[in-house]
This record gives C-alpha cells, sequence and structure tokens, in this order.
C-alpha cells in the first residue's frame, strides 16, 4: 500500500491544522527546494526523518537487454536518499 500525493497533503492538513490547499503548497514548496538544492549539487537533510543527495555515476558499459549488444552508458548524476534516526526508529517497530 502506498500513500499518492492527494491523500499526503489531506493527511498533513489533518495533522497540523491548515487547509488542504495551505498543505498542498507547503509540499510543493519542499519539492521546490528539493529539486533546487540537488540541481545545484547541495544535501538536503531533514535531522531524524531523512538525507536526500545527488550523487555521480561514473560511465560504465551496459548492455543493450533486446539485442545483447554492449552499449557505452555516460557518467552522470543520481539521487541517494537515506533514512534518519527517527525514521528508522518508526520502522523497526
Amino acid at each position: 500500500m502506498s500513500v499518492n500525493r492527494t491523500e499526503l497533503v489531506a493527511a498533513v492538513a489533518e495533522r497540523s491544522s491548515l487547509t488542504k490547499t495551505q498543505a498542498d503548497a507547503a509540499l510543493s514548496a519542499l519539492q521546490e527546494v528539493l529539486v533546487d538544492s540537488l540541481s545545484k549539487g547541495e544535501a538536503v537533510k531533514v535531522t531524524g526523518l531523512l538525507g536526500v543527495e545527488r550523487v555521480e555515476r561514473a560511465a560504465r558499459t551496459g548492455r543493450n537487454p533486446r539485442t545483447g549488444e554492449e552499449i557505452q552508458i555516460p557518467a552522470g548524476y543520481g539521487v541517494k536518499i537515506s533514512a534518519g534516526s527517527a525514521l528508522k526508529k518508526a520502522v523497526a517497530k
């Protein structure tokens, strides 16, 4: 089971005494901060909850699954998300 954006907005609104519109705006602002920071190479850490950082991936050789042909995959960036202590404790229960 997963929570979609609408359900997340409703839950945040309920727990924070915000309207759904305000909660949606806050979630959108969080998304913008994450995207802006990561695109600049800056890590975002919410103590106890999670850490998000951009990581560099080296160029590598891959294989086309249809033909089996080797292909060169260029270097690029990925995103690494790590759970904070409060999140780890909640999941361990």
